[in-house]
């Protein structure tokens, strides 16, 4: 602490944002990388609004303020003696705080484009063929089975027809989805 006492009041102030700014900034990417932070942030005690935007994270998050600090505090230690103005000081100090929030909302951006939905959505089966896998009778006069596969997995569907019966093992194509989950297809 003898380190503390000799510096003067603003340096002195960097280092005590920075510390303990690294310290939590540390201890946040290990747990991510250990998988126990499932979420951006602490919750807001405002409603900031956000809830109708594409906006990938919160900006007003307890990782982002931890981010601005990180920035600021090592940002004002490390140009310390080379600004002698300390207003400019400050003021660079604030704007690379504020460029590590907006260069972790760009990292995050960019992480969101490798996510990929593989919900299944009967309308992604329209004009892709499939297999059937229990015999369709003719003329909507009953249901069968199909095998398609949508997204890289499999799904055995209900299936109609307004032609003649297609038995198993043929190969038809989906030409409407029916109600709920139904779908009419027709031979190849």
């Amino acid at each position: 602490m003898e380190f503390f006492n000799h510096l003067e009041p603003l340096l002195k102030t960097f280092w005590f944002i920075a510390i303990p700014a690294s310290i939590v900034f540390i201890l946040q990417t290990v747990l991510t990388f250990v998988g126990a932070d499932a979420s951006d942030g602490a919750d807001a005690d405002f409603d900031s609004n956000l809830s109708g935007t594409d906006t990938p994270f919160q900006l007003f998050s307890f990782r982002n303020l931890i981010n601005f600090l990180l920035g600021f505090g090592w940002t004002g230690i490390s140009f310390y003696e080379s600004i002698t103005n300390k207003t400019i000081l400050i003021l660079i100090s604030l704007l690379v705080g504020i460029m590590f929030v907006i260069v972790f909302f760009v990292i995050i951006k960019q992480i969101q484009k490798l996510a990929e939905n593989n919900s299944f959505n009967i309308a992604n089966t329209l004009g892709k063929t499939a297999e059937v896998y229990l015999t369709i009778p003719a003329k909507k006069s009953g249901k069968g089975k199909i095998l398609i596969s949508v997204n890289g997995s499999f799904h055995e569907l209900d299936a109609i027809t307004e032609k003649d019966e297609i038995k198993t093992g043929s190969m038809v194509r989906i030409i409407k989805v029916e109600s709920g989950n139904l779908l009419e297809v027709e031979t190849l």
